[in-house]
């Protein structure tokens, strides 16, 4: 049976984890792209049953993803992707648009391992796209225009915010927001005596209310800051215990290692 012509209707993922689930979640829920338009590709059931519950077409055969659909996106594990990207070579066309979200799989490496002149694209999605909160950054490939990265990022605003940065910000992007969103916040009420699940609840509430304002009022967090302090307040109070315990520096310092790590993957 000849494969299906492929459209750009058609939106195809190679690798059915949960980032490329949550993905393709955003897309339908969105209404950009149709259930029966998307399809996903495993070596086994496990995960393509999330992708069947959503309506979805899937295979086992990765050739068969690129053959009917032109926007391929790669969400395989980076220490797999090299031996995927050889299995489907043979039937890349210039007329696909290929997105690999692989932490550490350079843009330059992606080019080498496919045919000449391939359209490719790196994005880096973090976990909060689950709940299409996410932040998405895609740095282009060589032979990428315009029309490509507009229509990439229109289909993945579905997911969060998504912006277009050089390649150099990806790494960078992997170490302040893909690699774990780990807070202690609610920890120390829990400490305080609030059951977990309500603290866990608050503390996530607190972080995206807060985020959505910056984003919406384009404050700087000092401002913020500044606003909910009051002379004398628990605000400052617990401020200064920041400082004290040097949670800013430490911070910053895990973004550095993640940063650093990210950094060592794409030379490997």
């Amino acid at each position: 049976m000849a494969a299906a012509e492929p459209s750009p209707r058609r939106v195809g993922f190679v690798g059915a984890g949960r980032m490329a689930g949550a993905i393709a979640q955003g897309l339908i829920r969105a209404g950009k792209v149709e259930a029966q338009h998307i399809l996903a590709s495993a070596p086994t059931d496990r995960n393509l049953c999330h992708f069947q519950a959503l309506g979805c077409r899937t295979t086992h055969s990765n050739q068969e993803v690129l053959q009917s659909c032109l926007l391929v996106i790669f969400a395989t594990k980076p220490h797999v992707l090299p031996a995927v990207l050889a299995e489907v070579a043979p039937v890349v066309t210039t007329e696909h648009i290929l997105v690999s979200v692989a932490a550490g799989v350079s843009l330059s490496t992606l080019e080498e391992l496919l045919p000449p002149n391939t359209r490719v694209l790196r994005v880096l999605p973090n976990l909060p796209c689950v709940v299409q909160e996410g932040a998405i950054v895609m740095a282009r490939g060589r032979h990428v225009g315009s029309s490509e990265t507009k229509l990439l990022q229109h289909l993945l605003e579905a997911c969060g915010r998504c912006e277009e940065v050089p390649e150099a910000y990806v790494d960078i992007h992997t170490g302040l927001s893909g690699s774990g969103v780990a807070f202690a916040l609610a920890e120390g009420a829990v400490k305080m005596g609030m059951p977990s699940s309500l603290a866990h609840r608050i503390a996530a509430q607190t972080l995206l209310g807060t985020a959505k304002m910056l984003l919406h009022e384009g404050q700087h967090p000092a401002q913020l800051r500044s606003d909910v302090c009051t002379p004398g307040g628990t605000t400052i109070y617990g401020l200064h215990a920041l400082e004290q315990g040097g949670l800013r520096a430490a911070t910053m310092s895990a973004v550095e290692a993640a940063t650093c790590r990210a950094k060592e993957l794409s030379r490997k």
